[in-house]
């Protein structure tokens, strides 16, 4: 049923809110020698949600490792400016998301009121 009420908009917040984590974690391991930054496909991922996969099969088989511009001698594939360059990007579309559901909830909130 929510899919009819807020369309692919549930799923897409539930997807920046688990690439929020995902970039969090690579920036919290900048300095972890060894870490493997990763990131979300999120066109992938958005495809598998709403082609019927689960939230945790879309989140899999869309699930990529971050390559280098520039290698660290550590193996560590942070960029720490890429990150936050990444994380303030999906910030600004996960509020953008969000914002068209409160927008959604509002609307559906009227109309069961009667307004």
């Amino acid at each position: 049923m929510s899919e009819r009420l807020f369309g692919i908009h549930g799923a897409a917040l539930e997807l920046r809110s688990h690439r929020m984590g995902l970039i969090a974690g690579n920036i919290a391991n900048a300095a972890t020698p060894g870490y493997k930054a990763r990131d979300i496909d999120f066109a992938a991922a958005l495809n598998a949600r709403t082609n019927g996969a689960g939230r945790d099969a879309a989140f899999a088989t869309a699930t990529r490792y971050r390559i280098p511009t520039m290698p660290s001698m550590d193996g560590n594939t942070v960029e720490l400016a890429n990150e936050q360059m990444a994380f303030a990007e999906n910030a600004v579309a996960y509020s953008a998301t969000l914002s068209f559901l409160n927008g959604r909830v509002e609307t559906i909130t009227r109309a069961l009121k009667g307004e």
